[in-house]
């Protein structure tokens, strides 16, 4: 498939501001908002801590500030050496879990930037990880007091970009 000029010329604007956000910072984040009509979430993810040996981070329905926040904190853990695994629990400073870190089966489906910036087709896409975010007093979606719907985060796999 070809694209046009200008398109191509606006892709490599995007890839080189990436690759300078990422040389500065180690890691970037992309937010994908959905419409209010949509019917999947919006959702971010890193792009770079794969270059650092660790998949890259996911998290789901939350909103713009949130997600960069959340990702650069744990983007920043990362960088200092801490391997994230699935089915770790992240607890906050006083032992409340707030994040459960799960494998993300789609990350194709998902991560468009990062592997568009590592040269990776979707079908061997770089691998992710899914933050799972805890409502206060550290109650996830699996819990039976979660009290938002099923789609208000939906789990790994359930959803794609």
């Amino acid at each position: 498939m070809t694209q046009d000029p200008q398109t191509i010329a606006w892709l490599d604007q995007e890839d080189a501001h990436l690759a300078q956000v990422i040389r500065r910072h180690r890691w970037a984040v992309q937010y994908v908002a959905r419409g209010a009509g949509s019917d999947e979430p919006s959702f971010a993810y890193t792009v770079g801590l794969y270059g650092l040996g660790h998949p890259e981070l996911v998290v789901v329905s939350v909103g713009y500030e949130t997600a960069c926040g959340l990702l650069n904190e744990m983007g920043a853990t990362v960088a200092d050496g801490r391997d994230l695994v699935p089915g770790e629990i992240v607890r906050d400073d006083d032992g409340v879990p707030v994040l459960a870190v799960e494998e993300l089966p789609n990350p194709g489906e998902v991560l468009f930037v990062a592997n568009r910036f590592y040269g990776r087709p979707d079908e061997y896409s770089v691998p992710a990880y899914q933050l799972t975010w805890a409502m206060p007093g550290g109650i996830f979606p699996w819990d039976e007091a979660y009290p938002c719907e099923p789609d208000c985060q939906p789990r790994p796999g359930r959803w794609r970009a």
